[in-house]
């Protein structure tokens, strides 16, 4: 993964510890970076928010949202009017939104073809995970096939190269690789259910997973509950 300074790359910036993580990540390995986000018709605006914040505080060259209107269609808890579940349950939970990484990768894979960036960052991951089915190792790896055999940098160019560097890390390796990295965890916002200011529900899975990896990790959880 590592890269000649001032290589650029778009890392995509939820507003959470993961992308955060995955930020500082591509920061270190020496990487421009060119911070994306997708407003994608989610519950909250304050995850957005909080990934114009991390985007500032973690040194990025520009941070971008686009929109994209995924409550149009629904199908998830978190872009129709269905309640979000306290435990994901067996199979894959309501709070999956249908094909919501292969359109965010997808436009960031636009981006980068424009900045003629050849890298994209993503904080994926297949360990503590809610079992969605595109935060899997052969989903990011058929995406970067696929980049490849659909762009110009692809066919005439150097590639593209689609990073998950948190694929196979726990919720407390994550912890730990960010306190490592200077990460203000407090800063950033999980919660699937979390009010206008950003505050965390505690019950919802992904609260669920994110203060167990602080408590797994030893470390103090920073979340701002409501």
């Amino acid at each position: 993964m590592n890269r000649e300074s001032g290589k650029s790359a778009v890392v995509l910036v939820s507003g959470g510890m993961d992308s955060a993580v995955t930020l500082a990540i591509a920061r270190e390995h020496g990487f421009a970076i060119h911070a994306l986000s997708v407003a994608y018709g989610q519950r909250h605006g304050s995850e957005l928010v909080a990934a114009a914040r991390i985007a500032t505080a973690l040194g990025a060259l520009v941070h971008k949202t686009v929109s994209v209107d995924l409550r149009s269609i629904g199908g998830s808890a978190l872009t129709a009017d269905i309640e979000v579940p306290e435990q994901g349950g067996e199979g894959i939970p309501l709070t999956y939104v249908p094909a919501r990484n292969t359109i965010m990768l997808s436009i960031a894979l636009g981006w980068a073809e424009v900045l003629g960036a050849n890298d994209i960052f993503c904080g994926v991951n297949a360990v503590d995970y809610s079992g969605y089915p595109d935060c899997r190792p052969a989903f990011i790896e058929s995406f970067e096939r696929l980049a490849n055999l659909a762009t110009r940098s692809g066919v005439e160019g150097a590639g593209i190269r689609v990073h998950a560097p948190l694929m196979t890390m726990s919720k407390a390796d994550i912890a730990r690789e960010g306190l490592r990295l200077g990460i203000d965890f407090s800063a950033t916002v999980s919660c699937y259910s979390a009010d206008a200011e950003g505050r965390a529900c505690g019950h919802c899975d992904a609260c669920r997973l994110r203060a167990e990896g602080f408590a797994a990790a030893g470390i103090p959880d920073p979340t701002r509950y409501r």
